[in-house]
Parts: structure tokens; sequence; C-alpha cells
């Protein structure tokens, strides 16, 4: 019996099987396996459409490694709108085999702050009992044991969405982001608890139908017509993203008011008026790029402007392979995920030892994991206003 996968035929037939993309994907390059490529599944795509070939086993294995970074879609010359396909497909699996419990019960836990916050204290004292060992969950290595108290500023010029896990397991994040813009006298506002989480892990996951709901009530619990401010690139990525998803007037002008941190603060006047007066010195740091910022919002460039008058920026060799973390992937494929970490580690031992930024919570747990030392580029840049340079 055939399956359709519902896809637009354009799309598909846009591929020309030309291989361009697959020095850009991390699956194909860590297996070397032809149907780990875009162009191998997109070829599977094809065949199941097309009623030539079963929803196998094979088939969806094949379809689920896929880490959705959209490397590919950066490298490919003939323009295939690849995220657009592996998005719709993910939809369709979800209804042709087993999701695994863990991703079930962690997209769930996502949705429902009061439980997210009520687990994280009990991991985090667990944690600190030495019960939990480091590398045994996808989670910081210290997860804060009490929430952060923002202080908001009655007329605020911009709201920092701060999310869900991100605003539990790395506050220290926002509390960064918001000492630049008090820097520069930036009055803010945030989205908090009640708005929550934006919805792109289910999304990624294939879950479009609950990502779409999350959309709507983060839309409606954010009506003003300020810029949004996002420190997680996988967030911010979806953000944008909700014109698209939605595919309303509404949801259109509030992507368009959705902005990267960084790329909005190298944008804005009153922080080009109080940049410091200082130059790169002999402090260095390597810049890992968040797949969701470099290749889907197209504001990677924006990270080494922020921080190029207080740091020196390294740049990896291997032109912005993802890492693995890959939104859920690294909790739905851990083995493959991890085989993908190790090519970036291995980028990162010869780029020097050297302190590591990166602009999006997946990226920064999946490699603090593994050992490195890592933190959020606004970080660097709060510490440095603050007077504190002491990263190496």
């Amino acid at each position: 019996m055939s399956t359709s996968l519902n896809l637009d035929k354009d799309h598909l037939t846009a591929c020309i099987s030309c291989g361009l993309c697959l020095p850009h994907c991390p699956t194909y390059q860590t297996t070397q396996d032809e149907s780990r490529s875009p162009r191998g599944r997109i070829s599977l795509m094809r065949g199941v459409e097309d009623g030539l070939m079963p929803l196998s086993k094979e088939v969806i294995e094949s379809l689920d490694t896929c880490v959705q970074c959209l490397g590919c879609e950066t490298a490919c010359p003939s323009g295939v709108r690849y995220g657009e396909l592996i998005g719709q497909t993910r939809e369709v699996l979800n209804s042709h085999r087993k999701v695994s419990f863990r991703l079930r019960a962690g997209l769930w836990i996502l949705l429902h702050m009061r439980v997210l916050l009520f687990g994280s204290r009990v991991l985090a004292v667990l944690q600190r009992l030495k019960l939990v060992p480091n590398k045994a969950l996808p989670v910081p290595s210290r997860i804060p044991l009490r929430g952060v108290r923002y202080v908001q500023n009655d007329d605020p010029e911009v709201i920092l969405f701060t999310g869900c896990v991100m605003d539990v397991w790395l506050s220290q994040v926002h509390e960064a982001a918001l000492s630049v813009l008090d820097s520069i006298g930036v009055r803010y506002m945030i989205s908090g608890n009640q708005v929550g989480c934006c919805g792109a892990l289910h999304s990624h996951a294939g879950f479009r139908s609950t990502a779409n709901k999350q959309a709507l009530e983060v839309i409606s619990a954010l009506p003003s017509d300020l810029p949004i401010l996002v420190d997680s690139a996988g967030c911010g990525a979806v953000l944008k993203e909700y014109g698209s998803l939605l595919g309303t007037q509404e949801a259109r002008i509030f992507s368009s008011r959705v902005y990267d941190i960084h790329e909005w603060l190298i944008n804005d006047s009153k922080w080009r008026e109080s940049l410091p007066a200082r130059r790169p010195g002999n402090k260095k740091v390597i810049v890992q790029d968040p797949c969701h910022l470099r290749h889907v919002q197209k504001a990677h460039t924006s990270v080494r402007e922020l921080l190029t008058p207080f740091v020196e920026c390294l740049e990896l060799d291997d032109e912005g392979l993802c890492c693995g973390a890959g939104g859920a992937f690294s909790v739905d494929q851990p083995e493959l995920a991890k085989e993908i970490r190790d090519k970036k580690l291995k980028s990162i031992q010869r780029a020097g030892r050297h302190l590591v930024v990166s602009a999006n919570p997946g990226c920064m747990i999946h490699l603090e994991s593994a050992g490195v030392e890592i933190l959020h580029p606004i970080q660097v840049v709060a510490e440095y206003i603050g007077g504190k340079e002491d990263h190496e």
C-alpha cells in the first residue's frame, strides 16, 4: 500500500543530484552512506511519493536520522527547499512509526512550565548530590537551583524572549543579555513563563499541529508592536518562521518583529554610540555557528561583528558543519549525535585551546557534555562590559 507524503512536486524535482550538498551534510560525512545524504533522502521521498517503494523501516530510519541542520540548503545551487520537504515528511512519519516515549515526554514537558520547573529543581538537587552523571542526560552540567527574578521596565522598548528550557537551565544567558541592554540604556520586558515555549522542538520533530498551536499562543501573548529579541538561535528561527508556518498576516507581522539579539544590537544606534574604544588583543574565542543561526536566520556574521571590539574571533575549519545537537536530535538519535559531535570536537581541537562561543542552548549543552569550555557570545560581551576579561 502506497503512502502519500503530500510533498510539492516542484520541490522534489528541483534536486538534480549534483552532490554539492554532501560535504555539508553531517550524517553523510559521518556515515558515508548515500541514504543518509540530502539527495539520497530526496530520492527516497520521490520513490515513496510516486508509489514506487513502500514506507519501509529502512526508509523511515533514513529520514529519521536527518539532523535538519539545512547546511544542504545553503550549499545547494538549485535552491532546493529541503527544509520544507523533510519537515512535511517528518510530520507524515509520526503517524507511521512509533515515536519514542523519551521524545514524547520531553516535548510534553516543554509545554508545561510548572512541570519543567519542578523536574529541573529535582535534577539540580540530584546533580549536587552527585547522583546524576554529567553525561547521563542532555542537560547542563549545573542546572540552577532557583529561578531568576528579572527586573523589568515600565515603558519597554524591546521584549526579550525567554522561552522554556533556556530560561530554566541557562538563565545566566538571559541575565547577560539584559545586562548588555542595561549598559546602553535600552528599556525591556521579558516574555516570561506565561508565554513559555515557542514550539521549535515540536516543529523540528514533525509535530506541526502542536507547533502551530503554540505559535498562536505566543503571538496572542505578545500583542505589542515592540521588537522581539531572541538569544536562542533555535527559538529565533522558528519565531521568524511563524508567518510561513501559520500563513496569516498577523503571524507574518509578528515574525517581522523578531531579531536575533546579536543582529539587533549591531544595528542599534545606542549600541554603536556607546561601543567602547577597545580593539582585539590577545584574547581569542572560537566561534561555533548554530545551524539555525547560520543556515536558517543567516545572521551568524552578526555574532562576529558584536564580538570583534572585545576579542579575536577564530574560525573553525569545517565550514559550519553541524555539531549534532539538532534540537531533539541528540535525544532521539544519541549515538549518531555523538559521532557527529566527534567531528566538531576535532575541528575545535585544531583551532587551539580557547574558549568556544555558540549562540544556541542546544549546541552549548551538547558540546559542554563533551568537555568543551563554552559560553554564549552575549555572555562574553557582558563580561567585558562589566570589566571581567579573564576568559583564558
